[in-house]
């Protein structure tokens, strides 16, 4: 038996094996029993001629040598799903299924102005939405778990082409009576990190605020939050004021005599939007698509970038 032999499935239990660093659970996620998983680890290994995991009842870790061949199993497998991009290409734009992913700061406020037009003008697009950090978010577009991701900051990437769509500008949200509430103009020099309630680390939209801050450098931020919903309402209890982005803006009834929402007078800051996905892949024509759909459909209070 030689490396032609191997199939796909074998180079999917080897990534499945290392994604989870589990025999079982890297079985379960493959739908198979952990002994048939095993076996064939073993077979992939003899075919091969070398160790790919070390693994002991603790734990498993990859060799030298496996951590190549994992990743190659990784560009293999990425290159037969571009089969069946090529596939579906040929049916027409935006048909079968995509896989969209889009930061959490941005999904729920944007998806809704999307949706309907998606589902009228391609209805045979299957759309499947992950939502998430940036890094996890380009890691699976690396990948190839995902076709393309909506973002920002629109940082260039070799392996990344980038599309820019529209700027979001932020808001500041303040508990209705505190001084900034009533302060015109409002300038970003007046903001302060001790009353800033932030995003956790990992958000990019928390980095935002803070390099659009330089107040903000010093001392400690008093609270942060998972959540925009969560960061909304803790500016209601008075617990501080943020950045809120324009979509993610709304008018709360029961939080009205709580919360208030300050533009900014000039120099406002905000936020780039985008669209990216990897460099030679198939789909240039759905990512087009995608773009036209979403700067046809952007609410007021953002500008489209062309």
């Amino acid at each position: 038996m030689g490396v032609r032999d191997l199939s796909l499935r074998d180079l999917t239990y080897l990534v499945a094996v290392d994604d989870e660093r589990h025999f079982g659970r890297a079985a379960e996620s493959c739908y198979v029993s952990q002994p048939s998983l095993s076996a064939q680890i073993r077979k992939v290994e003899q075919v091969l001629g070398t160790r790919i995991f070390e693994r002991d009842r603790r734990r498993v870790l990859l060799t030298v040598a496996g951590d190549r061949l994992v990743e190659q199993a990784r560009r293999v497998l990425a290159e037969a799903d571009r089969l069946g991009e090529l596939a579906r290409i040929a049916q027409g734009v935006l048909t079968g299924p995509f896989r969209l992913g889009l930061i959490a700061t941005l999904g729920p406020y944007l998806l809704p102005y999307l949706l309907e037009p998606l589902r009228k003008g391609y209805p045979e697009l299957e759309l499947i939405v992950t939502e998430d950090l940036t890094e996890s978010l380009l890691s699976s577009l690396r990948q190839g778990e995902l076709d393309a991701v909506l973002l920002s900051p629109l940082d260039q990437d070799g392996t990344l082409e980038l599309r820019r769509l529209f700027f979001e500008p932020f808001l500041l949200a303040v508990p209705a009576d505190h001084p900034l509430a009533r302060c015109s103009p409002l300038e970003m020099k007046d903001l302060c990190r001790e009353e800033m309630v932030l995003l956790h680390d990992g958000h990019c939209l928390r980095d935002q605020a803070l390099e659009l801050c330089p107040s903000a450098r010093a001392g400690r931020e008093r609270l942060q939050t998972a959540s925009l919903e969560t960061l909304r309402h803790l500016v209601a209890s008075g617990a501080g004021y943020s950045l809120v982005p324009r979509l993610a803006v709304r008018e709360d009834p029961q939080l009205a005599r709580l919360l208030v929402y300050r533009l900014f007078d000039a120099d406002r800051p905000g936020r780039e939007i985008g669209l990216t996905w990897r460099k030679g892949s198939p789909r240039d024509a759905d990512m087009n698509a995608l773009c036209e759909v979403v700067r046809d459909h952007l609410p007021e209070g953002v500008e489209t970038l062309f």
